[in-house]
């Protein structure tokens, strides 16, 4: 979740998601409210729908029994969460939150299982009455900027995609160097005012990049190699890692759940993995954020280097620098 604010409260009805069979002692229903003019239950519905003709086999996660509805400490609020898991995908998992003043949370996505080396597919959406704050992407799970293998592999044919979207939803300002390096050439980072037409543009764009990602996970193969097995889940990890320690949306989780339940959300649920697919701390992957003290320095971006602009060209080629 990017950068968020506090909400009231509003009302739910938990339905079954209909794709599924009922399974017993299972909880796999994504908590539904009657989608309004805009609602990110629809892109929730979408997702799940599309990924269901994709691979038939679909089931709930064991999260799904932790992680379903979560109450807020003002009594009203209600965070609704769902997740499943498939061959290709280790973990497929939603976020939301909708509240009376219209303010509107979507956090969305997909982890592929450590024998791909699929991109994570990344939907992290903030609405209030006049902001929108959108990050979407197939988040790169080696580097796209200087590995020319990775990079043509899975977004040289998505860049009209990516230019596409550039062009109706355009660069959201200011971006620290230090996230760039798992985000895509493709990635739409964007701030607008709320309208019909600007919600129905990303509507639009978070279809496209889901049945984008679809595609390729349908296309790849399945890799053998123990040892790149390895670096596939090293990457992921280091990913969660960053993640879970730099996300903005934890502010908001515990204003809404307290700090004890929002640490469990997102190292549990959001970003899960992180204390199962590997040792290494964050401080491991990332030792320049370390403070004399051995304790991590929360500032967003230590290099100071953040990009007005858009740092890809048409081609998709990386045209800024990220250490100066």
């Amino acid at each position: 979740m990017e950068s968020l604010s506090s909400s009231s409260s509003f009302s739910t009805t938990i339905k079954p998601h209909p794709l599924l069979p009922r399974a017993k002692n299972v909880r796999f229903s994504c908590s539904m409210k009657a989608a309004s003019a805009f609602s990110y239950q629809k892109f929730i519905q979408f997702a799940l729908d599309e990924t269901k003709h994709s691979t038939s086999d679909l089931i709930p996660s064991s999260l799904q029994e932790d992680f379903n509805t979560l109450k807020a400490m003002d009594g009203k609020t209600e965070l609704n969460m769902c997740s499943f898991q498939a061959p290709k995908i280790r973990l497929l998992r939603s976020l939301s939150i909708e509240a009376s003043d219209c303010m509107q949370v979507l956090d969305f996505a997909v982890f592929p299982e450590a024998e791909y080396d699929l991109p994570i597919f990344c939907a992290n959406f903030f609405t209030s009455v006049n902001t929108n704050i959108v990050v979407l992407d197939l988040n790169p799970l080696h580097d796209a900027i200087d590995e020319t293998h990775y990079k043509e592999k899975y977004y040289k044919n998505l860049i009209p995609l990516g230019l596409k979207y550039a062009e109706l939803l355009p660069w959201g300002g200011k971006l620290t160097s230090e996230s760039l390096k798992f985000f895509s050439p493709i990635v739409i980072w964007t701030k607008f005012s709320s309208s019909q037409e600007k919600h129905d543009i990303l509507l639009s764009a978070f279809t496209e990049y889901y049945k984008a990602w679809l595609s390729l996970m349908d296309q790849t193969k399945e890799e053998t190699d123990v040892t790149q097995i390895s670096l596939n889940r090293e990457a992921q990890h280091r990913y969660l890692a960053w993640r879970s320690q730099k996300d903005p949306g934890y502010h908001l989780l515990k204003r809404l759940i307290g700090e004890t339940r929002a640490k469990d959300v997102v190292n549990r649920f959001l970003f899960n993995g992180v204390n199962e697919l590997g040792n290494k701390s964050f401080l491991d992957y990332f030792p320049e954020y370390e403070r004399e003290d051995g304790s991590i320095n929360e500032k967003r971006s230590i290099i100071g280097k953040s990009f007005k602009n858009r740092p890809w060209d048409t081609r998709g080629v990386f045209i800024g620098d990220t250490f100066s």
